[in-house]
């Protein structure tokens, strides 16, 4: 029982904008050494509209919250969970899995005057930059072809290479 009194103590949820904002005052106050987050968040729809992204599960987050030094907090989790984005080759809608650690600190997302931090705003931004720039799941490229081109996996294109022996022969002669 006191341990839900504490976690919703620590998070503080805003539903006007969509944010979560979790509660520093017993870090900066030194009644707490660190705040534990252990929570599954769902990032607003609006949000994905801005990106590559066309749906995201719940994102899985596990870690801490600590005041190191003087004012200074830092954030040390495991972010998880699965994005829906377009295979790079068929444009199919794919579940692409991910996972990272932020280790990072956060006064520019602490919010000062009202001791508090909007971790949907971190954890967005990390989200985007885990977006691959190509993704598929595709494992035969033999359909992939018309008049005059095929489509060629990496390895085959390095084993099929023209220039192979080209380079081979400049290769000997230096």
């Amino acid at each position: 029982m006191k341990k839900v009194l504490v976690k919703f103590f620590y998070i503080l949820y805003n539903d006007l904008r969509g944010d979560i904002m979790i509660n520093l005052i017993p870090i900066l106050s030194n009644i707490e050494e660190y705040i534990e987050i252990n929570e599954e968040y769902v990032i607003d729809s609006l949000k994905l509209k801005e990106s590559d992204i066309i749906e995201l599960s719940k994102v899985k987050v596990n870690g801490t919250i600590k005041k190191k030094n003087d004012d200074e907090i830092y954030l040390d989790i495991n972010v998880s969970g699965k994005m829906k984005i377009n295979d790079s080759i068929t444009l199919d809608e794919v579940w692409y899995p991910f996972s990272f650690e932020i280790d990072e600190n956060l006064d520019e997302f602490v919010q000062k005057d009202e001791n508090s931090l909007d971790i949907m705003e971190v954890l967005w931004q990390n989200i985007v930059l885990e977006v691959p720039l190509r993704y598929t799941t595709t494992e035969d490229y033999s359909c992939y072809q018309g008049d005059g081109w095929k489509l060629v996996s990496e390895e085959e294109l390095v084993k099929n290479n023209p220039f192979s022996a080209l380079l081979n022969e400049k290769d000997r002669s230096d």
